[in-house]
């Protein structure tokens, strides 16, 4: 059941970044909890092409999540999905390391067809939401090509075939975000940091290395954010040392980053609050900034609505203690 209505905002607009799985758990909680005041500001520097279709893994997350479409078990792709494709694929020599489903694979050839004939991906979302009555807003981070890539010790690596094709094993010297100094956000990004009704901006428990950062490396949304008089709040990904899901706390480790919410705190470095899980109440008073303490596990509807609903009355919170924290900024 929704918790529709419940936001201490009363109708004012929530922006959401966000990135594949973790992130759209928060994300479907928050869009269960305000509806059509939320705004997902999705990482699209995972996208790649393969198999001469144009792929958006996190977007498709989202989409998928936000849409009562998404695979419970695995955590992505879609229910009820089946492999045949892939298996014909194979059988013909094929590449078979990234596997799209027979299902997902309609929205991958739509897509495609849609971009080749000048649709922009922030057009092709945005219908796709309209069609499975997706009521908050996806917008993809830019329409213009940014690509996370992953520098080993060998070699530098495409962001898929780090993440998919070697499951995450290589050492991570570095992550690189190529394109993205000349890549600019979209007017409807910027249209909602801007927005003077917004209320608050929430980074989703996504991987703040290969799913926030990217978004960040886009210099008009960083400075946008800048500017930002609403709270900024974080969910850490962490819990007890260890991200639920993802190599976040592998990839800390070789960058010689301690894996706790006080690291998390200090990446961003714009915060003015960090939400972290019970299991991390002791690190609270070194964080440095306003802390919320609760369940950050979301194993359940019931739990990404909860969690949605402690987002939204913390950075409530945060704004009614000192509303002008950053005009002086």
């Amino acid at each position: 059941m929704s918790t529709r209505s419940a936001s201490p905002f009363g109708g004012r607009r929530v922006v959401a970044l966000c990135g594949g799985v973790g992130g759209a758990k928060l994300a479907l909680g928050l869009e269960r909890t305000i509806g059509a005041d939320l705004t997902v500001i999705v990482n699209t520097a995972d996208d790649f092409e393969h198999l001469g279709l144009h792929v958006s893994p996190d977007i498709d997350t989202v989409v998928y999540t936000l849409g009562g479409l998404a695979d419970m078990e695995r955590g992505w792709g879609r229910a009820g999905e089946s492999w045949n494709f892939m298996e014909a694929v194979g059988g013909l020599g094929g590449e078979t390391w990234f596997r799209l489903g027979d299902r997902d694979l309609a929205m991958h050839v739509e897509r495609t067809h849609a971009l080749r004939q000048g649709a922009s991906l922030t057009d092709f979302t945005a219908t796709i939401a309209r069609r499975l009555d997706i009521a908050a807003k996806i917008l993809p981070m830019s329409d213009q090509r940014v690509e996370t890539m992953v520098v080993t010790p060998e070699e530098t690596l495409p962001f898929q075939r780090y993440f998919v094709g070697l499951q995450c094993g290589p050492v991570v010297t570095r992550l690189e975000f190529h394109g993205a100094e000349q890549a600019s956000a979209t007017t409807q990004v910027l249209a909602a940091l801007r927005n003077p009704d917004l209320a608050a901006i929430i980074l989703c428990p996504s991987n703040p290395y290969l799913s926030i950062d990217p978004i960040l490396a886009v210099a008009d949304i960083r400075e946008a954010l800048d500017r930002v008089t609403a709270p900024i709040v974080a969910v850490s990904p962490l819990i007890g040392g260890a991200a639920v899901k993802g190599p976040t706390a592998k990839i800390m480790a070789e960058l010689g980053i301690p894996a706790d919410s006080r690291s998390i705190a200090r990446h961003y470095g714009f915060l003015d609050g960090l939400v972290i899980d019970e299991t991390d109440r002791a690190e609270a008073a070194a964080i440095g900034l306003p802390v919320h303490v609760t369940s950050t596990w979301m194993r359940s509807l019931e739990d990404r609505d909860r969690l949605a609903m402690a987002c939204l009355n913390f950075a409530a919170d945060l704004a009614g203690c000192d509303d002008n924290r950053r005009q002086d900024a």
